[in-house]
């Protein structure tokens, strides 16, 4: 626990003198505890950063870093010298309790990946699982998925992000055809070097859905290639970057109800039982009770 007195308040609400402290009113000062801030970080250009990012990475006691040598470009650039550590997908397990450690002895602890957001197919689930949420905060800023969504010219309305596919051809494409009767937007993150094999397995999944790829967001070669999977252009295709596939969602299939239906009749079910069942059975679906009796009425008499 740090103090301030209570004359020291207005600082810390101060925007352009703020800092990340998690400030509690008792007695005659400001008792203030630890806090551990995931901080999104660019994905391209560094200058996507927020005012309130830096000043947290500024002012936190220590910054545990996806690849401390990648992160120094960035944290140069805006002479940030805090105290830098590594946190990992190999180390998080051992991390995490050292974090939440010093997080609970006052220290403010800053997160940040490599590039984007921290536990958006970056390390740092595992830790604020275990941290109590009231440690916690989040900063809004940098995730490559969204900007890729709006490009992609695809529906927005309704999306699910899927992130990394296995990288093994059989459980990728196992995870493809689960996906395949989804009828949101789905986004996927794939790296260069496995993008054609993923796209190809893609084709034979989706057939003839619309799809756009999106790679080097917000770099000086930044690109959108929307196509129809029909036909891949592979030809206008440059394997290079991190890049976002998004592929437009299935069309919703009606859901035959009335071979169950005829399965409760021949069981002898009335009418009124029958409509009960199905209601029940498919929740999910607009059932109409004037259909259901009209159904049964007239194939009782078959």
């Amino acid at each position: 626990m740090y103090l301030y007195k209570n004359s020291d308040l207005n600082y810390y609400l101060n925007f352009e003198k703020w800092i990340p402290k998690c400030g509690i009113i008792k007695g005659g000062g400001i008792e203030v505890e630890g806090m551990l801030y995931i901080v999104p970080t660019p994905v391209g250009n560094l200058k996507d950063i927020t005012y309130r990012a830096i000043e947290v990475l500024k002012s936190s006691d220590y910054i545990y870093c996806e690849d401390t040598r990648t992160s120094a470009v960035f944290l140069n650039f805006y002479d940030i010298k805090t105290e830098r550590r590594s946190f990992h997908k190999f180390n998080e397990r051992s991390k995490v309790d050292e974090i939440i450690e010093l997080v609970y002895s006052g220290k403010t602890i800053s997160v940040i990946s490599d590039a984007g957001t921290p536990g958006i197919s970056d390390p740092c689930g595992i830790l604020v699982s275990e941290i109590d949420a009231k440690f916690v905060r989040t900063l809004p800023g940098a995730t490559a998925f969204v900007p890729a969504l709006v490009n992609s010219g695809l529906s927005t309305d309704e999306f699910t992000f899927i992130g990394f596919l296995p990288p093994k051809k059989n459980e990728r494409m196992k995870k493809l055809e689960s996906l395949e009767d989804m009828t949101q937007t789905l986004i996927f993150y794939e790296s260069p070097h496995r993008a054609e094999e993923t796209l190809l397995d893609m084709q034979t999944v989706f057939k003839t859905r619309n799809a756009a790829l999106v790679r080097e967001i917000s770099k000086i070669y930044e690109e959108t290639l929307r196509f129809n999977f029909s036909e891949i252009p592979f030809d206008k295709i440059t394997f290079k970057g991190e890049m976002v596939i998004l592929v437009e969602g299935g069309e919703e299939k009606a859901v035959d109800i009335w071979p169950r239906v005829r399965e409760l009749m021949e069981s002898g079910m009335s009418a009124k039982s029958i409509l009960k069942q199905i209601k029940e059975e498919y929740k999910n679906e607009e059932i109409k009770r004037n259909e259901i009796y009209d159904f049964v009425l007239k194939n009782s008499k078959e």
